[in-house]
C-alpha cells in the first residue's frame, strides 16, 4: 500500500514528506498555530520546496508575516474541512486571503503557498502540487472541488480516508486531507517525472 511505503512501514526508509506535519509537534498545536515558525519553514523542505531567505525572514520577524497571523487568526486550527461550510475556504475567506497573500511573496508562488498554510491548517488545508494537479487533469480550482467530493454521500470520501489510514497504520495524527494528498501524489509521482502523465480528471482515492 502506497500509504505505508511513504511512512516506511513497509521495511524501507521513510519519505521526508512523512515528517510534515509531525515536526516539531505540528504546525497547528497550541501556542504556535497563529505565528509562521522555524519548523513550518522547515517543515515544507520535507515536501522538496524551500521558501527564499528574505520571505522566511518576512514571515518569521517582518510585516508579512503579522499579516499572515492575522488571517491565521481567523482560520479554525481544530476543524476538518469536511466540517465546514464551503464560505470558510471560498473566495474571499481568511484561509482564500492568506495563500493570495504568500502566493504573491517573491519566490512562493500557489505551490509553495498551499504547503505552508497546509502545515499551519493540516486537517482543513491540502497539500496540493504540479503531481497531483496533473492526476486529476489541471483543474483551475481544488479547494471547493475537494470539500464538495468528502462531503458527498454522507461523507463517504473522508470516512474512506480515514480507513485507508486505520488499514495502514498511520497515526491518527496524521489528516484525512494528508491522506488523500499522499495517495494521490503516489499514484502520479513518477510517471510525472518521467513524463509520461496523461490527463485524468476524476477526483477520486
Amino acid at each position: 500500500m502506497s500509504l505505508r511505503e511513504y511512512f516506511g512501514l513497509e521495511g524501507g526508509a521513510p519519505y521526508t514528506g512523512a515528517r510534515f506535519e509531525h515536526l516539531g509537534g505540528g504546525g497547528d498545536r497550541v501556542g504556535v498555530a497563529g505565528v509562521v515558525t522555524a519548523e513550518d519553514l522547515v517543515a515544507v523542505q520535507m515536501l522538496s520546496v524551500t521558501v527564499p531567505a528574505q520571505v522566511s525572514l518576512d514571515l518569521l520577524e517582518g510585516p508579512l508575516g503579522r499579516a499572515v497571523s492575522e488571517l491565521l487568526s481567523r482560520i479554525p486550527a481544530d476543524a476538518d474541512m469536511v466540517e465546514v461550510d464551503a464560505a470558510q475556504l471560498d473566495t474571499g475567506s481568511a484561509a482564500d486571503q492568506a495563500w493570495r497573500l504568500l502566493r504573491r511573496a517573491n519566490g512562493i508562488g500557489w505551490v509553495k503557498a498551499g504547503k505552508l498554510l497546509a502545515r499551519k491548517r493540516p486537517r482543513l488545508i491540502p497539500v496540493y502540487d504540479n503531481v497531483v494537479k496533473c492526476l486529476l487533469g489541471w483543474p483551475p480550482h481544488f479547494w471547493l472541488p475537494l470539500h464538495t467530493a468528502l462531503r458527498a454521500d454522507d461523507h463517504a470520501l473522508h470516512h474512506t480516508l480515514l480507513d485507508l489510514r486505520k488499514r495502514a497504520g498511520v497515526p491518527e495524527t496524521v489528516s484525512a486531507l494528508r491522506v488523500c494528498d499522499i495517495v494521490l501524489w503516489m499514484a502520479h509521482a513518477k510517471d510525472h517525472k518521467a513524463g509520461r502523465c496523461a490527463v485524468r480528471g476524476t477526483l477520486s482515492v
